[in-house]
């Protein structure tokens, strides 16, 4: 199978998967199924296996070419053909899959705004948790050049990020990483695992990406990188050979494993460690202690608020007597969050009139710092 030696995948429960216009495109126009359909029962036999899967998927271009004779690449031609082919690409998935299938239209500004990040990511944990199959894709309608995100390899690696994704994987035309391009050098060798995505390595994966891709090896290593700071593992795998697809279902890799540099939740628990926080929630005793058990911080064992955050913002959670056990992001900002301080989850809606959920801070983006009552460093 492409020459790479069989491995295991890393364990996972939620992945995001990324499949590129050149494994989808009909060379007649419009998209074909004859990649796609392997893909597509990877992703159900991972659902049945109770894992969850989010889609990134390009196509939208390809699918509006096969609908309207229009030639040129332009940027506002390419966002023409991309309204008119996200419905159709939307259809071709739905079409494989049984699950209900979601579109997601995710733009630069979706992932640097901090509420529309957190709305985003609300989204698309709400959507798996309705068992549906989210397909995202990069919002090319409205996009310009210096917003986008430029592919969808690098939009996969956010989104990976985005919902604390276990492990990326990126469906490529070749087998995955060689020594060399295996295509014109014979003695090109496969690269079964890399430690690390250094600046060397991506200056010798750089080359241009097919005549329907945008992004080649180089942004897939690029992707991995980030994914790989975030404490993501990745793997690069040929989505055109049926059995390298058929033997991720098993567990088995034949392709390139790029290691995380840190496991997801240190990586994740230094950020928060270390990010500026912008508040302070005083919480009583009984909230300290179901920190300490895993929960989520509810507005009922919030004492106090202090600080001007915004949703999103780090805030950090203190005991009484003022030490700090934790820091985390807040899901509203300080006004709301000092509105529905001491009361109940239940009344959060009828107080503000909305309701993002019921903490205040949720426990998948705290981190606890000391035992609320010896002082002793805590992991979460």
């Amino acid at each position: 199978m492409a020459g790479f030696t069989p491995q295991s995948l890393p364990h996972w429960r939620r992945a995001v998967l990324k499949v590129g216009s050149s494994l989808l495109a009909d060379a007649g126009g419009g998209l074909a199924d004859v990649h796609a359909a392997g893909l597509a029962r990877f992703i159900a036999q991972s659902r049945e296996q109770g894992r969850e899967v989010v889609l990134v998927s390009s196509g939208a271009v390809a699918a509006g070419r096969g609908r309207i004779n229009a030639g040129g690449d332009g940027i506002a031609m390419k966002q023409a053909l991309a309204a008119l082919g996200q419905a159709a690409l939307i259809g071709f998935w739905q079409a494989l899959s049984a699950a209900p299938v979601a579109q997601v239209l995710l733009s630069h500004d979706d992932l640097r705004n901090r509420r529309r990040y957190l709305n985003a990511r609300a989204a698309l944990q709400e959507l798996l948790r309705l068992g549906a199959l989210p397909v995202v894709n990069e919002n090319d309608t409205v996009a310009v050049d210096e917003l986008k995100l430029g592919d969808n390899d690098n939009l996969a690696a956010a989104v990976a990020s985005l919902v604390d994704a276990d492990l990326l994987l990126i469906a490529t035309d070749i087998g995955g990483l060689y020594s060399a391009h295996p295509q014109r050098d014979p003695d090109a060798r496969p690269i079964a695992q890399v430690d690390q995505v250094t600046p060397e390595l991506l200056q010798a994966a750089g080359g241009g990406a097919g005549a329907l891709g945008t992004g080649g090896m180089r942004t897939k290593l690029e992707a991995a990188g980030k994914a790989a700071s975030a404490g993501i593992p990745s793997v690069l795998f040929c989505g055109r050979d049926p059995a390298v697809v058929a033997a991720l279902g098993a567990g088995v890799l034949h392709g390139t494993l790029v290691a995380a540099l840190a496991n997801r939740r240190s990586a994740r628990k230094q950020w928060l460690g270390h990010a500026p926080a912008s508040g302070v929630l005083r919480i009583d005793a009984g909230a300290g202690a179901a920190l300490l058990r895993g929960a989520s911080l509810l507005p009922g064992g919030v004492l106090a608020v202090a600080g001007d955050f915004r949703r999103g913002d780090v805030v950090e959670v203190r005991s009484e007597d003022g030490i700090v056990l934790a820091r985390g992001q807040a899901q509203y900002n300080a006004a709301d969050g000092a509105r529905i301080a001491g009361r109940h989850s239940r009344e959060i809606e009828t107080i503000l009139g909305f309701r993002y959920g019921e903490a205040l801070v949720h426990r998948d983006d705290l981190v606890l710092l000391q035992h609320p009552e010896d002082g002793k460093e805590a992991m979460a």
